[in-house]
């Protein structure tokens, strides 16, 4: 079979060079020589009985590949059914895979190169970054995948460690595993464990020889360093800890990684490692995604990329493709904008591996990426579950933050200079109106900011007068830019209202001195009792006891929104007794409503970057879709006109008429169809390329309204089963309509309103069950909220709470008073002895607990120390059940 130029051209600039570069020697074949004498080659036009192949790789005497090669102009993928045909050909392999006769195939174009491994059924063909090396065939061949897919069945995942969820999570990654699955997304909820989950993950992973080398990357060092601690702390074998049983590497880390005090000496990889991946080598790499970046593509890779910082000894690396076996990618919903995403891409393309995603939030791009979700494990499941603590909702509703800043004629306004900070006041000539998008970014109202914050206080009072103490605050903030920022704003008006001193609040965000500091003496410590961020709290950071969530920023990313959240699900640490956390949206309860009627992949995708004017002037020069570039060039030439100072246009008068920008803009499309070429000259000018980017700009003003008035309230929500928010008033509206549509439905409502004689155990158990059932989600403790704020009463009753919904001059009555006034109405009609009145006073502190009350219950601790039923019924001679029956009616009566 001929070879067409484009191809050869394509075997010799391209392919030839990437299978040296793996370590395979390119050459030609040779009639009669046998695969015995090759090592390392990729054997050209390759002899099969149905024709020629074009590489067979071959190691050591054996034939390991077949690669198909087409030009670049053919997609690759598809033609791997060609190296299968030249692969059944083979006549020299004594391997049989169904008839083929060499375990790997490739097919590639000189750019994509396509791989599949025949040896089972169920494995796919699948893109990988290059051509894998002799040393990665050999032991790619050399693995057992089926006696380690068969220790995971043989061998239960009992560990005593792992909650039942985390088992399922490790059984749903196995099982993926035995599909020949190769990239797998496992959503797990903040604060459940993720990383503990994939700990016992890894053991068994490495402990069945399904894989040798594992990368965990983390998006943040200080996440890295938390990781490798975990691993080390944890038995996998009763008495051996991890790194005990397996070598456990990271990156270098800084003294403010660690806890303040904490004595701990990881072990930095060796570049080796990466380098030269080797079948002798076990362990595990814990590394950010940052210098892995930078180990695989140079440091520019990485610019522009989040706030961490670089590590200084991070360089690139020559790393082969299979340097790691498995990549557990944790926090992978990251990708906010293209140039992230991008970043985790490349990183995790590099690698032909089995790649596991662990997030919170799993979006629509990440679910493309990782294709299945294995597991999930949702937040309302953890909370119904009690391993995370549920939120209480609270709007608290701003003018200024609804409507926007509107500044009067006459009124005095700061103007500050946003270079320096000076502040010069002034008084407006014009009014001015900035819409909510632009406050405390080109205006802000400060007595706006210190109402909400009053407000916060206001609850942050009640809390601290109902459990004794104060909570533990996060604020998140606009910004935190120099002299006008939103945070510093905030920490100076909160160290005012809450006047508590300077520790009391701090701000905690990048452009602190070390800020994990401050988080950890945020997480730890008393103070600071408030932190106020933008959003370097966000995600990685565990603060069990916080109970206060404070958003004073929009937020309209459902993954941020999520993993603010986040922050204040975990039970708490100090107190134990945290059975919920608050969250305040200053923007009238709509950040709520948003976020409720956003799916889990409705997500918007990750900002696309937008094309700088140099490449826009570039297009049109090589006639790429003209008329559409010529028209984005004029729109960002009239853009650039408004934005540039007086100084500015004496400098571009130099370069065109008059240097008015405006009129050579909405001139171009016409001087272009009349002199491309002269057009163009002016255009593509260095000089005039470089004022395009960097024109002097006018100096900015920020505003600052001092005598802006804002009416600021709040409202506690109540939340339903689905997430939506209600208002007390509407929330009861609610229930009462439950109550007078459904006594058919639920026999406890007819008995509470028509039959008390029925009252009993039952009634009361299906009663709860019914209304929890809801989609309101009518739970005792939000219907006692809704009353507690509605009416000022405090712990209403179920069974008050029923009547007054069906009657609403029903009285609302505590347990304690229902119980009580059911013991008056039974003493009134009878007198009991002090040992009868033993009992009683037992009786009566079950249903103030209970509200019922059977024969059963004299088997529970509290009547069983004193022997229970019988010596109970022995001192009322009998007449027990009577008595009980009797006070079941009064308590439902």
């Amino acid at each position: 079979m001929s070879i067409s130029p484009n191809e050869w051209q394509t075997r010799k600039k391209k392919i030839d060079p990437m299978l040296a570069a793996a370590g395979w020697k390119v050459v030609p074949f040779v009639e009669g020589r046998p695969l015995s004498a090759y090592t390392h080659h990729a054997i050209e036009e390759y002899q099969t009985d149905h024709g020629p192949a074009d590489y067979a790789l071959v190691s050591k005497g054996q034939l390991l590949g077949i690669v198909e090669a087409k030009k670049q102009s053919v997609g690759p993928q598809e033609v791997l059914t060609q190296a299968k045909r030249y692969a059944t050909g083979v006549k020299e392999s004594q391997a049989d895979y169904g008839g083929i006769h060499a375990p790997y195939l490739y097919s590639t174009n000189g750019e994509l190169i396509y791989f599949r491994d025949v040896r089972h059924d169920l494995n796919l063909s699948r893109k990988v970054a290059a051509f894998h090396t002799p040393a990665a065939l050999e032991e790619l061949l050399g693995r057992d995948v089926e006696a380690a897919l068969g220790w995971f069945k043989a061998n239960p995942n009992n560990h005593a460690g792992l909650r039942p969820y985390q088992v399922e999570a490790n059984t749903a990654i196995e099982n993926a595993l035995a599909k020949r699955s190769q990239t797998m997304l496992v959503a797990m909820a903040t604060g459940t464990g993720k990383t503990r989950t994939m700990v016992n993950q890894v053991y068994r992973l490495l402990r069945s020889n399904y894989a040798k080398r594992v990368l965990f990357l983390v998006d943040r060092r200080a996440l890295a360093a938390q990781t490798v601690r975990e691993f080390a702390a944890n038995e996998p074998e009763p008495g051996k800890k991890f790194d005990q049983l397996y070598e456990v590497y990271s990156q270098r880390f800084q003294k403010e990684d660690f806890e303040e005090g904490e004595k701990f000496d990881p072990k930095v990889l060796p570049n080796n490692y990466l380098t030269a991946p080797g079948a002798k080598h076990t362990f595990l790499y814990v590394s950010t995604i940052q210098r892995m970046a930078i180990n695989l593509f140079g440091r520019n890779a990485i610019l522009g990329l989040g706030d961490e910082s670089i590590d200084d000894d991070a360089t690139k690396l020559d790393i082969p493709i299979h340097a790691f076996d498995v990549i557990i990618a944790d926090e992978c919903h990251r990708g906010y904008t293209a140039q992230e995403l991008s970043v985790w891409r490349n990183t995790l393309d590099h690698f032909d591996a089995v790649k596991i995603g662990l997030t919170a939030t799993p979006a629509k791009h990440t679910a493309a990426y990782f294709k299945d979700i294995v597991f999930r494990y949702e937040y309302q499941t953890a909370v119904r579950e009690g391993h995370l603590v549920d939120y209480d909702a609270v709007a608290i509703r701003s003018e200024v933050k609804m409507s926007g800043v509107f500044l009067k004629p006459g009124e005095t306004v700061g103007m500050v200079d946003t270079d320096t900070g000076k502040e010069l006041l002034d008084k407006l000539e014009d009014e001015r109106a900035f819409d909510t998008t632009e406050i405390e970014k080109k205006v802000t109202a400060p007595e706006s900011n210190r109402k909400i914050l009053e407000e916060v206080k206001r609850h942050a009072l009640e809390h601290d007068a109902k459990t004794g103490r104060f909570p533990k605050i996060l604020i998140f903030a606009v910004n935190d830019t120099p002299h006008t920022g939103h945070a510093d704003q905030i920490v100076r008006l909160c160290r005012e209202i809450f006047g508590r001193g300077e520790a009391f609040v701090q701000k905690i965000t990048g452009k602190v001195d070390r800020p994990l500091q401050h988080i950890r003496e945020f997480r730890n410590r008393p103070n600071p009792c408030i932190a106020v961020t933008v959003d370097l709290l966000t995600t990685g950071v565990d603060i069990p006891d916080l109970e206060y969530l404070v958003f004073m920023r929009p937020v309209k990313s459902r993954i941020l929104w999520e993993q603010m959240l986040g922050r204040g699900t975990r039970k708490g640490e100090k107190y134990k007794d945290k059975s919920h956390f608050t969250v305040f949206d200053c923007f009238d309860g709509t950040l709520f409503d948003y976020f409720r009627n956003a799916s889990a992949m409705d997500e918007e995708p990750p900002e696309k970057p937008s094309r700088d004017i140099v490449e826009i002037i570039e297009a049109v020069w090589n006639n790429q879709d003209r008329e559409y570039n010529t028209k984005c060039l004029s729109k960002r030439l009239q853009r650039i006109d408004k934005e540039m100072s007086g100084e500015a246009r004496e400098i571009l008068a130099t370069m065109i008429p008059d240097g008015d920008l405006c009129k050579f803009a909405r001139e171009l499309p016409q001087a272009l169809k009349q002199d491309f070429t002269g057009t163009m000259k002016v255009l593509r000018e260095p000089r005039f390329q470089n004022f395009l980017v960097n024109y002097p700009r006018p100096k900015k003003v920020f505003l600052v309204g001092h005598e802006v008035e804002d009416a600021v309230t709040s409202r506690v929500l109540i939340r339903d089963g689905l997430g939506k928010q209600y208002k007390p008033e509407d929330y009861l509206a609610a229930f009462a309509r439950f109550v007078k549509e459904n006594p058919a439905h639920v026999q406890a409502i007819q008995i509470l309103l028509n039959r008390p004689q029925d009252w009993g155990t039952d009634a009361l158990s299906e009663l709860r069950q019914k209304l929890a059932a809801t989609p309101e989600h009518f739970t005792v403790e939000n219907l006692q909220k809704a009353h507690e704020i509605q009416y000022h009463k405090a712990l209403a009753d179920i069974i008050s709470m029923v009547k007054h919904a069906a009657r609403e001059e029903a009285p609302l009555l505590t347990a304690p008073e229902r119980v009580d006034a059911a013991f008056v109405r039974l003493s009134a009609s009878q007198t009991f002895t002090p040992e009868q009145q033993k009992w009683l006073s037992r009786i009566r502190s079950h249903l103030i607990e209970n509200l019922t009350i059977d024969r059963e219950d004299f088997a529970l601790p509290v009547f069983e120390r004193d022997g229970g039923w019988k010596p109970a019924d022995k001192v009322f001679a009998g007449r027990l059940l009577d008595i009980l029956k009797r006070l079941n009616r009064e308590i439902a009566a």
